[in-house]
This record gives C-alpha cells, structure tokens and sequence, in this order.
C-alpha cells in the first residue's frame, strides 16, 4: 500500500499532474482511505518539494508544476475527503497588502502552505485591513498572512495588526515580503516573519496545531 503512496508523493514532485490524478484514482479504488491518500501521498510529496525548495535545491517553476499536481490531485479526493467528514488542519488568509500590487511571492505562500493542508483564503492584492479582519472573521481563520513588496506599503501591516488587536481578535498575524525583516515584524507587534515561502508554511502550521 505505501507503495503507492510513494509513486503519489514521486509523481507530484515531478509535476506529473496527469500521473498524480491516475494514481490517487487507483489508490481509492484499491481501499485507501482518502485522508491517508491525502498525508501519505499528496502533502509527503509537496513537503519534500518544501525542503527542497527552503535549500535552494528547486526553485519557483518546480515549485508551480508540483502545487499544480497537488490540486489535480486534492481535486480527485475532496468528494471522498468531504465524505468523510476530513478537516483542513485549519485556516489563513492571505492578501498583498492595500496599495501594493505584486503576487507572485503571495502567491508561492499560499501554495506553500496548501502544501501542508492548510485551508487558504486568498484575497488577492491591494487589500485593506478591514478586508484581512473580515475574512478572518468571516471564514474563522487563525491566520492572517500580509505580503508588501514594496517599502512604501509596509506600514499597511502595521494598520492590520492594530485592527485585529483593537477588535479583539484571536488571529495570528505573519508578515512577509522582499522588504520586511524581522526587526520590521517586531516594531509593528506582528506575530511572525520569516524570509521565504516554505519557513512561512512550516510557522503557519505551528500555529494552526498549537491553537
């Protein structure tokens, strides 16, 4: 049985959607229940890519082919999934922060942190705290997750994480982006930053599980 598993996690770190849905499909024809599809298949493989990405042994296109396959792959699962009754291991949101409009590193999050089955809800660019707070609300999120690219559109993090602390929220807020560094995250009260896409899926992940 792991050994379709493995050919799952193999296939996805190719890229190989196609491959991916084939043997997901496979793999629930012969028994195995789609949550173990999903850890020991799916997530294994894109948790690899994460490594290998954080060790710059991969690099952003692999990374796109592999979340791409991934989704290919969760797609086949989520009836079977939603069957069960299987939970995400919970929720975040994600946004480019008000008057900045650059997603490619936003993006990467997102996919990063899918990777590790986290729910996402992205909001696109250009977003407004009130838009961050909303949707954490809104979805019951645990996470808000601001990007900026550039230094002129930084402090809207800080407006962020005074909204969420003066509506009283219990949402952790990470920050990240070309420009933001750790000194920055801590002068404006956020919770977390890390420098690249994979450190910020493994500190979601924390979050979400210590919750």
């Amino acid at each position: 049985m792991s050994d379709i598993l493995e050919r799952i996690s193999e296939r996805l770190q190719k890229g190989k959607a196609q491959e991916v849905v084939e043997l997901v499909t496979q793999a629930m024809g012969e028994g195995i229940g789609p949550s173990e599809i999903l850890e020991g298949g799916l997530l294994a493989g894109m948790g690899v890519i994460g490594d290998k990405f954080k060790n710059n042994e991969v690099f952003v296109p692999e990374v796109l082919v592999a979340a791409r396959a991934m989704n290919k792959g969760v797609e086949v699962l989520k009836p079977a999934l939603t069957a069960a009754g299987a939970k995400a291991r919970g929720v975040a949101v994600i946004g480019t922060v008000k008057g900045d409009l650059h997603d490619i590193g936003k993006n990467l999050v997102r996919m990063m942190m899918e990777g590790k089955g986290i729910e996402m809800v992205d909001l696109g660019v250009d977003v407004t705290p009130e838009q961050f707070v909303s949707a954490a609300r809104e979805h019951g999120a645990g996470i808000i997750c601001c990007s900026a690219l550039l230094t002129t559109t930084m402090g809207e993090m800080k407006h962020v994480v005074e909204l969420v602390r003066s509506e009283g929220l219990n949402v952790k807020v990470m920050v990240g982006g070309a420009p933001v560094t750790q000194t920055f995250c801590d002068s404006i009260g956020a919770d977390c930053y890390t420098a690249d896409a994979a450190s910020a899926a493994d500190a979601a992940l924390a979050f979400l599980l210590s919750a």
